[in-house]
């Protein structure tokens, strides 16, 4: 009988920053009773997934073996670990789990997609344990950019398991945890056999700094501002929510938030506790009224997401209120890689309208919520674990944190989405390659990677589009011309003369010339129509279009 096994499996959030989702599992191999850690989602662009509102990791694998799951913990409450639940939870029906603050927007996520709410369960942190068929999980608290963050302590049967979450060492991080050495420490005197790791800022040499530092240079900033100020940052960063509010109110100003998102975590704050004394504010109508000098907007949208308010303010107009020459936007934010196009549209927009940008270049008014690679390293011998697993990064990034780990002489592995490792040795050791992929919400509907889907829309978006309508009688000869309908193509090519023109006619002479067995068969007419039609695209404009034939066909 084989003996039993410690597995790891990152389902999403191992290759790539968001998207978590990891699995544990402890029992013999094929039959291991399975924990997931958390369950978040990525966003989408327009070269990648054109018209899709999320993207989740592929639960398919998990979902086979649901019967096995034992529970969903919940690290915190950051989109790309708990903004999937909602969508996901009813494929896998196990009890959630987060602590109080988490909870509060775990169960808004739950009930904003019909869900049970109450499914989601709150907990207390270290020492308290949750049992979870043969695990015991414990929350430990952590600073991190949002309250009440966690890393887990996860006891299995051959040792104990720190997955960090998302973390940094912030001693006086205003609102949520502080790093606790010796908490941690008296987590690490017990043994540890797995330290799970995130590796965001591996790449970034100096120790990461107290979300106190930034409190000066925006108060001082906010001072100084002549017309509207205006700040974007991280709706679920309290902390500086908290900061920029008193800022504005320190400098005479009306503090108004901008954004649902911003909204809902403040009064998630305000319900689980977690933050007090925050300045009074007013609504955008009353905000309207003021003089500009004598109002300060906080507003979502730091990473340049086209419905939120910093992007529609720099179009114009936003719940009755605009910009004007001599306001003053900042951006208490860092671009995440791969936004920076947005957000710099609206800079430039911004710009346009004569207002003042203050974007981050120089680290004066935001500090990142991840810890850097002397903090990791402090973390590696704190912990003194038996073996690395380096998690929510990029490949280079879980590259880079295997290098760390061998420098503070600790075994570690790369293992991007998909990788089984088996932890049950003294090394992190590959055991399996499941299949891995995404997942789309296109609107109402979640649809697969391999669906074809997004990868026709992004076809279409490349090459434009050709729609064919033939008309067939009864005896399968051609009943007038065809004719055809363009999208996203010229209107003329090579010839100056109308595309759609020139395909119809070339389309119409292939109609009288074809045979009998060619008129018959759909199949074989539609195939020559469409590769008429993008022949005589590439001569007319250099292009071959996505093409669809429609034949109709009239009976007797």
């Amino acid at each position: 009988m084989s003996k039993n096994r410690l597995i790891y499996l990152p389902l999403g959030g191992a290759g790539e920053i968001g998207m978590n989702a990891y699995v544990y599992g402890y029992g013999a191999p094929g039959k291991e009773r399975l924990i997931l850690v958390d369950l978040g989602v990525t966003f989408p662009n327009m070269e990648t997934s054109p018209g899709v509102d999320l993207i989740f990791a592929d639960m398919a694998w998990l979902e086979e073996r649901r019967d096995r799951l034992e529970a969903i913990f919940i690290t915190h409450a950051h989109e790309d670990h708990v903004g999937a639940l909602g969508h996901l939870w009813p494929r896998l029906k196990a009890p959630v789990y987060a602590r109080p603050f988490t909870g509060t927007l775990a169960r808004l996520k739950m009930e904003d997609q019909g869900q049970d709410p109450e499914t989601v369960r709150f907990v207390e942190p270290w020492p308290n344990r949750i049992e979870a068929g043969p695990f015991q999980v414990s929350y430990l608290p952590v600073s991190h950019s949002i309250p009440e963050s966690s890393g887990l302590v996860i006891d299995t049967p051959v040792g104990r398991i720190v997955h960090t979450g998302d973390f940094k060492l912030d001693r006086t991080p205003i609102v949520g945890d502080p790093f606790d050495p010796v908490l941690w420490g008296e987590v690490a005197a017990e043994g540890v056999k797995v330290l799970t790791c995130d590796s965001t800022n591996v790449f970034s040499p100096n120790p990461g700094r107290s979300e106190t530092t930034v409190g000066p240079a925006i108060r001082q900033l906010v001072e100084r501002a002549e017309g509207m100020v205006v700040a974007t940052t991280f709706a679920s960063n309290i902390a500086r929510l908290k900061t920029l509010a008193e800022a504005g109110r320190d400098a005479g100003r009306s503090v108004c938030l901008l954004g649902r998102a911003m909204r809902r975590m403040v009064e998630a704050g305000i319900e689980s506790g977690v933050l007090t004394d925050f300045p009074k504010v007013v609504s955008p109508e009353e905000a309207s009224d003021l003089p500009r000098d004598k109002v300060m907007l906080i507003v979502t949208g730091s990473q340049g997401e086209r419905r939120a308010a910093s992007a529609q303010l720099s179009r114009g107009k936003y719940m009755g209120l605009t910009l004007a020459a001599g306001d003053l936007f900042l951006f208490s934010s860092k671009t995440i890689p791969g936004n920076e196009r947005e957000v710099i549209r609206i800079i430039n927009a911004l710009s346009e309208m004569g207002v003042d940008v203050v974007s981050d270049d120089t680290d004066l008014y935001h500090v990142s919520g991840h810890a850097n690679r002397p903090d990791l390293s402090r973390i590696h011998t704190l912990m003194k674990p038996d073996m690395v697993v380096p998690m929510h990064g990029e490949h280079r990034h879980l590259r880079e944190h295997v290098k760390l780990a061998a420098e503070n002489g600790l075994p570690a592995v790369v293992a991007v989405n998909g990788t089984m490792l088996d932890l049950t040795g003294e090394r992190p050791q590959p055991a399996e390659f499941i299949e891995t992929g995404r997942t789309y919400l296109d609107g109402a509907v979640q649809i697969g990677a391999l669906d074809g889907i997004v990868r026709d829309r992004i076809r279409m978006a490349l090459r434009g589009l050709v729609v064919v309508t033939a008309i067939l009688d009864e005896e399968d000869e051609p009943l007038g011309e065809p004719w055809v309908d363009l999208s996203g193509l010229p209107e003329t090519g090579r010839s100056r003369a109308a595309l759609s023109e020139v395909i119809e006619e070339d389309l119409d002479q292939f109609l009288r010339r074809a045979d009998d067995k060619t008129l018959a068969d759909d199949d074989k007419l539609e195939e020559a129509m469409r590769r008429i039609v993008r022949q005589t695209a590439q001569g007319e404009i250099g292009k071959k279009p996505e093409v669809v034939v429609v034949i109709s066909r009239l009976s007797a």
